[in-house]
């Protein structure tokens, strides 16, 4: 199985537009050692010709260019992308189904609430349909249950429901219900690889525990550093933990509670985060959290980099 990371920010990407942090005005000047990033998405495939797309960002048309195997050219008109899967509905994971209008209808993969936020909150679904039909929908699975995506062979899916919270544009936004954020296990069922991918992990629930320790390598949230992050540095008025992210250094003594004391558990999975708010200082590569990071054996994605299981 080839997980290719197309993109490794989180909303906005990294330099964000209107930002001016130490980190985005470091990256545009070149006084930090960081690499620019785009809004987070991964392509699977099980046979190197057919590919899944994992959430369709802004930055969609860049990350298409960006690895030849999306872009083909096997006829006038052609992709490399067999389906998508959307792991939630918010703006950074789901607009690049706009920019994907020429090529329609695509098979979408959702939850029924991903669905419902999609037809009625930001009406993505209807917009389309006059483009060739639009978008093809299909439902998901919740609770475990196996399932397979015909257009992209040697590929199992279990898809699992996380704790969170809907868009501000959901019908059901302060009504949490199952399905409105996933993490996913992928198994290439002829290697038997696993990959558990979680950008939106926000909490470490019990049922999550069985896929997590099935998976070889786990490619989960690394929004932020520390749940205060935003309100120390953007003087925003909510943590981490009230929009869905589990930061890496937990306040507990020595970071205990966070994200790098969850993956120390697994020295032998290959642990990679993804979906790094522009504000993160792991972003910059000779920061002292960087450091603690490589210490602990936990890898930070960016955009180009190919996991092979």
């Amino acid at each position: 199985m080839h997980i290719r990371i197309l993109g490794s920010a989180a909303g906005g990407g990294f330099p964000q537009w209107n930002c001016n942090c130490p980190n985005c005005t470091g990256v545009r000047q070149g006084t930090i050692n960081a690499k620019a990033r785009t809004q987070s998405s991964i392509a699977v495939s099980g046979d190197g010709e057919h590919w899944l797309l994992f959430n369709a960002s802004p930055d969609i048309r860049a990350q298409l260019e960006s690895f030849a195997p999306l872009q083909p050219n096997r006829k006038i008109r052609d992709t490399g992308v067999s389906a998508v899967l959307l792991i939630d509905s918010q703006i950074d994971h789901t607009t690049g189904l706009l920019m994907l209008r020429e090529g329609c209808p695509h098979t979408v993969y959702c939850t029924d609430m991903v669905f419902q936020d999609l037809t009625k909150g930001y009406p993505i679904f209807p917009m389309l349909e006059a483009w060739n039909g639009g978008l093809q929908r299909r439902p998901i699975p919740l609770y475990g249950e196996h399932f397979y995506i015909p257009e992209v062979p040697n590929i199992r899916l279990q898809a699992v429901s996380l704790s969170s919270k809907a868009p501000p544009y959901s019908p059901h936004r302060n009504d949490p219900h199952p399905g409105d954020n996933i993490g996913v296990l992928i198994t290439d069922t002829n290697t038997g690889g696993k990959l558990f991918y979680a950008p939106g992990l926000g909490e470490i629930e019990d049922h999550l525990l069985p896929l997590i320790e099935q998976a070889d390598c786990l490619l989960v949230d690394g929004t932020l550093w520390r749940d205060d992050e935003l309100i120390e540095l953007m003087g925003a008025d909510k943590r981490g933990s009230d929009i869905g992210h589990l930061p890496q250094y937990g306040e507990g003594e020595n970071g205990a509670g966070g994200m790098i004391e969850f993956l120390s558990q697994y020295p032998n999975k290959k642990r990679v985060l993804i979906h790094i708010n522009n504000t993160n200082p792991i972003l910059v590569e000779d920061s002292p959290e960087r450091a603690q990071l490589d210490a602990a054996g936990i890898e930070v994605s960016y955009d180009g980099m190919d996991i092979h299981l």
